[in-house]
């Protein structure tokens, strides 16, 4: 019988607990998973007590709490605040989301704080999206052209073209819905994944870049395009509320009407 079993330094061990202060009453426990590479040890789950009279009412305020004032090693990306700039990506309570935008009430019991799943990680919440990035760069994201730009004004568009953007352009590349995808953890260096192939879709619709034909040709390929199996994880858990699934399979459509002449 074959045996499995994780490398003894991927094994996650139970940390430290900093408790909340004594007179506290509304209290929220957080488990935050934490690693540091140059320590040399397993990583760990700590567990801290928020006071949440004196905290925010997002997850990235729980953390900014911990840093601030309980463990100022506890490391994690953060800069807008707002849902835009999609840096706080992280898994909390085994859903990908915006730690800016995701309410402490919405959660129940204690919130387990992870970094984006199968991806590698930097240090605790900080997971490496180098690859993810560099898929997002191959995609060409930028308008590309054959004719002159017009003398006197800019590329127009009339207001339907404009509107086949929307549910597109919003996205901020937190990478939510790639990091969970099955499709995308077992292929992930060929596979595009959910996130880059709606960035693809929204320039191939974009109705001021020229280079349709060429966009679609570099996408069909038997796993840039095809490792995506309708699972649905990518539209679930999008934090902005876009769909993911829609632009894939308004791609796949593309590609069979292109065939059918």
């Amino acid at each position: 019988m074959v045996e499995l079993a994780l490398p003894k330094n991927s094994v996650v061990q139970k940390g430290k607990t900093c408790k909340a202060a004594e007179n506290a009453t509304n209290i929220r426990v957080f488990e935050v998973y934490r690693w540091n590479p140059e320590s040399g040890q397993n990583p760990s789950i700590d567990t801290y007590e928020i006071d949440m009279d004196k905290c925010g009412p997002m997850v990235l305020d729980a953390l900014l709490k911990i840093k601030n004032d309980l463990d100022s090693t506890l490391t994690f990306r953060r800069s807008c605040r707002e849902g835009v700039c999609g840096s706080c990506a992280m898994n909390v309570n085994g859903k990908n989301t915006l730690a800016c935008t995701k309410a402490i009430d919405d959660c129940t019991g204690a919130i387990k704080v992870y970094p984006l799943p199968h991806m590698a990680v930097v240090k605790d919440l900080v997971a490496d999206l180098s690859h993810f990035y560099a898929q997002y760069a191959s995609i060409k994201p930028w308008i590309e052209t054959q004719t002159p730009a017009p003398a006197d004004s800019e590329r127009l568009q009339s207001k339907s073209d404009r509107a086949k953007l929307n549910g597109l352009y919003e996205c901020v590349l937190c990478a939510c819905c790639s990091t969970s995808c099955p499709s995308y953890w077992w292929n992930s260096e060929r596979y595009l994944g959910p996130a880059v192939l709606l960035q693809a879709y929204r320039w191939i619709v974009d109705s001021r870049d020229e280079n349709t034909g060429e966009r679609l040709d570099d996408l069909e390929d038997p796993f840039k395009l095809y490792r995506w199996h309708t699972i649905m994880n990518c539209t679930d858990t999008c934090p902005k509320g876009l769909n993911p699934a829609k632009a894939i399979a308004e791609t796949k459509k593309l590609l069979v009407k292109r065939q059918q002449g």
